[in-house]
């Protein structure tokens, strides 16, 4: 069939009518108060994790009473400011407009994003939009009730008053899964809270491109940390959501590799072998699949030249066959559009929305502004290039998930849960999980912990903002962008913690701004502040980002902000701490070399500054380890600790010749001595039948601070015939809580699938009889090695 021929004469669709919403300074902050509740109780959860799965009767009938319009409407999601008017207000014309005309099944984002009146909007004004499309939605074009979604990255960022955890990195970082699923707990409930039942969450994209502008959204850089904290955050957010109103319908994303751009820009091309793209990034979406995952995001990637949502290989063998996902697809923003206007492999709208459809089971275009889509499937379906059934099917995904959700029992928000919006029971979570995370990764004599009435001086952009220690995705897309007054005083600075700890508010200077600029003034206000400190706290971090708004050019760390340590070094005797607040790893340069201490504080949310002054000041020890390979050069962007042995050992045997980072993965400490014993095996040879062997190490804690102390057991293969073997592949880990004193015995199975890998035939493969190591603690001084040999003979023969 010619392209051509899928043209109409016009391939404009009829828009609705439009505003211009003006400047966005017309916006204001929500005056709402926000006075939640210092604890609650929820209703108990629902037992069991539910998943999708068949199509029900009932959803089946309902489908076969709709028109084609109809079906494609529930295919349709459309951006919240198509709703607004030109004072930022909802306009209940324009929506029944969407629903009427367009028959629109789904709307998504926050008003803050899209010329609403307010910056944020509070949990009962989210929540009067929100029910008032619903009521628009429930009344007009099929009566059906829509579903709405929202970003819900690290709590519920877009509901003013909310809980902002630390970033999913963060999380990643404390090697706990349980923070992954109290933060998706919290973040559904809050969402829910504003009648919102579908969460575009958790990301699972690796962080193998360290320059990345979307790093912080995923759980770092290997397969498995990835896997685990995707499970913990699946059943955080969804529980039993076919039965528990507390609970979302959470949506695995971007499928795939979308994390890998080879220009390390936002939306870049991709280019990974099939056998790559299984063993290494299909896992964590497997992992999410078997956990129960509702719904899927494609990417807006390109692999290997075929852009991922017009891609019956990517979309139907390898997620729907391979990975088994059985619920819905929704693309991602304008991924239908972007086939012809970015990718160029569509004539047109409505030759990239026939080969979407054509080629794949896709349930959801988020259009996201304009009717386009539904014109254009009408019409391909209506000439029969698109076959009916396929409409059917994707409508029928839809509307289970609605009913899934509840949204056909109880269509509008739960009001009851507002109170419950930003509790202090909430908080206690968050910074839980930010005194987890951070990680120490130079201690140079002791310097820390510091001493309470040490004089100390904080300086750097970082130390008194709780903007900078959110990021983007936090009240807006781009974040706040430093606005502190958006928050509302609702956290904690690094300033603020070290008050709280220490009963005096110490002297802050900022220094250069976020971006590394600033003036003679600003420099000589810092060598004033820090000439007689004997503690000085450097905060560097880099401004709020989402996608492409955070593209750069260059990983290094902001020329001022390198220079301001400089200064500081040169102007006083103090120990200089530097706390890194940033999740995406700016090239250090000097840093560590000038600095006697550095923390990595990564993006730990609105309250994490009580944590950081909590580890600079010994009320807690650090237990973060790295997620990701940390680069010292620019060269290293896209090193990752598990690449081929041959980065690890040159010929001669000469041990991480090539992977010399910064600081590797899974690298930090603590304030205590840990000791490690021996690795004891059940059997020194791992049989292939379906066997296992335990591997068990005993962990003390001869220091002086109670511990929590991740271990981390990884393996490498000896030989592996005609493939390279990776360098270190962690396999299980495992947190201990360890008091003064105390040891423990940590055990791990290993098994076949421990050791399995992907060969270009794309199926998995054990090599027999070759020599296994097996790594506790790589790279760390008490590292412990132990090895065995898989059951069989090798094929080879002298």
């Amino acid at each position: 069939m010619a392209i051509q021929q899928l043209e109409p004469e016009s391939n404009v669709a009829s828009e609705a009518p439009s505003y211009a919403f003006g400047d966005a300074e017309f916006q204001i902050l929500d005056d709402t108060p926000i006075n939640p509740v210092d604890s609650y109780e929820l209703p108990a959860p629902v037992e069991g994790f539910a998943k999708p799965g068949e199509i029900d009767a009932d959803i089946l009938e309902m489908v076969s009473k709709l028109t084609l319009k109809e079906k494609i409407g529930q295919m349709t999601q459309i951006e919240i400011g198509k709703l607004m008017d030109k004072d930022g207000f909802l306009d209940l014309k324009q929506v029944e407009y969407w629903v009427d005309e367009w028959k629109v099944g789904s709307f998504l984002d926050s008003p803050g994003n899209h010329g609403g009146k307010y910056q944020v909007y509070s949990p009962e004004r989210f929540t009067e939009v929100v029910d008032s499309i619903q009521k628009v939605a429930l009344e007009h074009g099929p009566k059906i009730p829509m579903i709405y979604g929202l970003d819900s990255v690290h709590g519920a960022n877009y509901v003013n008053g909310a809980v902002l955890f630390p970033q999913p990195t963060s999380t990643a970082a404390t090697f706990n899964p349980k923070h992954a699923y109290e933060s998706s707990r919290i973040a559904a409930k809050d969402t829910r809270a504003v009648g919102i039942p579908w969460i575009f969450c958790p990301c699972l994209d690796l962080n193998v491109e360290k320059i990345w502008a979307r790093n912080y959204e995923n759980f770092g850089e290997d397969p498995y940390l990835t896997s685990e904290m995707a499970v913990a955050s699946v059943k955080g957010l969804q529980g039993n959501y076919k039965k528990d109103r507390n609970r979302v319908a959470a949506c695995m994303k971007h499928w795939i590799a979308y994390g890998k751009p080879n220009s390390g820009k936002d939306r870049g091309s991709a280019w990974i072998p099939d056998n790559f793209l299984l063993e290494y990034f299909v896992p964590p979406f497997q992992a999410a699949t078997d956990a129960g995952v509702a719904s899927a995001m494609e990417s807006f990637s390109d692999i290997n030249g075929q852009p991922v949502p017009t891609s019956e290989f990517y979309v139907e063998t390898l997620l729907r066959e391979h990975v088994g996902f059985k619920g819905l697809i929704v693309t991602d923003w304008g991924d239908i559009w972007r086939l012809y206007q970015d990718h160029q492999t569509a004539k047109g709208e409505y030759d990239a929305t026939w080969q979407t459809i054509k080629n794949t089971s896709l349930d959801m275009s988020m259009v996201p502004d304009n009717g386009n889509f539904s014109e254009a499937l009408l019409h391909l379906v209506e000439t029969g290039r698109i076959d009916e059934s396929k409409i059917d099917a994707a409508a029928a995904r839809v509307l289970q998930l609605k009913k899934d959700v509840g949204l056909f029992e109880q269509p509008y928000a739960d009001k009851s849960l507002h109170t419950t919006v930003g509790s202090k029971q909430d908080v206690a979570l968050a910074i839980d999980a930010a005194r987890e995370s951070v990680t120490l990764l130079v201690n140079k004599d002791n310097a820390l912990p510091l001493k309470k009435e040490q004089k100390v001086v904080v300086v750097g952009p970082a130390g008194n903002s709780i903007s900078f220690q959110n990021g983007g995705w936090s009240l807006r897309w781009q974040g706040s962008l430093g606005n502190e007054e958006y928050y509302g005083g609702r956290g904690i600075t690094i300033v603020d913690g070290i008050e709280q700890v220490t009963g005096t508010r110490p002297e802050y200077v900022r220094g250069p701004d976020i971006d590394g600029k600033w003036t003679q003034e600003d420099r000589d206000q810092v060598v004033a502040a820090v000439k007689d400190a004997e503690k000085v706290i450097v905060a560097l971090g880099e401004n709020t980002y989402a996608e492409f708004g955070g593209n750069i050019d260059d990983l290094t760390t902001s020329e001022g902000q390198l220079e301001l340590v400089r200064l500081i070094k040169k102007s006083s005797n103090a120990d200089i701490i530097t706390v890194l607040v940033q999740v995406r790893p700016r090239l250090l340069k000097d840093i560590p070399e000038l600095s006697s201490a550095i923390l990595n504080a990564y993006l730990p949310g609105s309250w994490g500054g009580l944590a950081i002054a909590e580890i600079i000041f010994g009320e807690v020890n650090p237990s973060g380890r790295l997620p990701f390979t940390y680069p010292k050069h620019g060269s290293q962007s896209s090193v990752t600790y598990w690449q081929g042995v041959y980065n690890y050992f040159n010929i001669n045997g000469g041990e991480e010749s090539y992977y010399s980072p910064e600081f590797p993965f899974g690298y930090g400490f603590g304030y205590s001595e840990i000791t490690y014993s021996d690795i004891e095996l059940s059997s020194n040879t791992l049989e292939l039948d379906g066997s296992s062997i335990e591997v068990s190490v005993k962990v003390k804690n001869d220091g002086s601070y109670p511990a929590k102390e991740p271990v981390l057991l990884y393996t490498t293969q000896s030989i592996r015939p005609g493939y390279a073997p990776d360098a270190y592949r962690l396999r299980a880990f495992e947190k201990v809580d360890l008091a003064v004193g105390e040891e423990k015995t940590v055990k791990f199975e290993l098994s076949r699938k421990d050791i399995e890998y992907y060969q270009r035939d794309l199926k998995k493969h054990a090599d027999e009889g070759v020599n296994f190591t097996i790594t506790i603690n790589a790279y760390q001084k008490d590292a412990r090695k132990a090895r065995f040999v898989t059951g069989g003979a090798y094929e080879f023969t002298r």
